[in-house]
Parts: C-alpha cells; structure tokens; sequence
C-alpha cells in the first residue's frame, strides 16, 4: 500500500510544473479573448444600432433592396451570414443550410470561452491541491518556510484559475445572449424572404 500512495504522490507532484504552465497559457489566453472582446463588443453596438431600424421597417417586398444597403461588417458572424442569405438560391433548403452553418459558426465561436470557464478552475483546484501535500509534510517536520512556500503557490493557482474561469464564463453568457439575438433575427429575414418568393 505505501508504493501505491508513494507512486500517486510522484505522479501528483510531477503534475505541478505542467499545470502552472497551463495556467500561465490560459491566462494569457484570457487576456487576448478580452482585448478581442472588447474590439467585438464596439463592433456589435454599432452594427445592432444600425440594425434596429432595418429591421423594424423590413417586409416581405422590401426585404432584399433594405439589406442589401446595409454595411457589411466582416468581423461578425451575423453581418456575414446576413450577407449570405440574401446570395443564396430563394429555396427553403438553402436558406436551412445557411442557418445551421451559422450555428455552427456560433458553436466554434463560444468554444474558446467555454474552455476557459471550465478548464480554469478545474487547473487553479489542482494547482491547490498538489503543493498541499508538501505543505502539510513540511508543518509536520517543523519547516515553516516550506510550508509557506507551497501554501503560496497554492493560494496563487487558485486565484489565477478562478480569474480564467471567470473571465471565459463573463464572456460566454453575453455572447451565447448575442447569437440567441442574431439566430432570431435571421430566422425573421428567412421567413420575409420565404414569404416574398412565392
């Protein structure tokens, strides 16, 4: 039993180099995805400013002449698909096609966020748990230095995972409320343009 418990105590403390350095990725990982939030936030505001009124004047007549006039943004998904819909053949195939792909696109978008929410704290709890053993080891044995040392570490994980998590949570529920926004507003365009080519 003690070669057991000594092997799972090498593979525990063999984790902490790779899992600091995880740690270290994702927050970097975390600040680029809000600098890049930020630039995507500016762009959403204007473009739903601008798109409020298009579509509380569009109908089934004017619907491809009023978007046609709209600026296309090339960074938002939904301005792009936007774009798509009214290029694609009048078919009710198409126009299913078109809206699934941008769910997708959707998907690929959150997925950065959604990784950051749960790999965060699950890294930043193993970053407290590993230097945990050692800690108590060295209370044990009378050497405080040590103890404080690893209980610094630990305290510090655990921070920095809850910061990641956090930030990639934060930004994952705005725009999974975004996309929820766009897929009804395409959805509403694809029904105008149904009901005008028949």
């Amino acid at each position: 039993m003690d070669e057991i418990t000594k092997v799972l105590y090498w593979i525990s403390t063999g984790l902490m180099v790779p899992v600091i350095v995880l740690l270290l990725l994702f927050f970097g990982r975390a600040l680029i995805l809000v600098g890049t939030f930020y630039s995507y936030y500016i762009q959403k505001l204007k473009f739903n400013k601008q798109m409020r009124s298009v579509y509380d004047e569009l109908t089934s007549e004017n619907v491809r002449s009023v978007i046609d006039d709209v600026t296309i943004s090339e960074k938002l998904i939904s301005s792009i698909y936007l774009n798509k819909l009214m290029k694609v053949k009048a078919e009710d195939i198409y126009y299913d096609k078109t809206l699934n792909d941008f769910e997708i696109q959707c998907q690929k978008e959150l997925a950065g966020s959604q990784t950051l929410a749960k790999l965060g704290p699950i890294l930043g709890l193993m970053g407290t748990l590993i230097p945990m053993g050692p800690a108590l080891v060295g209370l044990a044995s009378g050497d405080i230095a040590s103890m404080a040392t690893n209980m610094q570490v630990a305290f510090a994980t655990t921070v920095i995972g809850l910061l990641i998590g956090a930030v990639g949570f934060i930004v994952l529920q705005i725009k999974r409320r975004w996309f929820a926004a766009d897929i009804n507003n395409l959805e509403f365009v694809v029904e105008l343009l149904k009901k005008g080519s028949r």
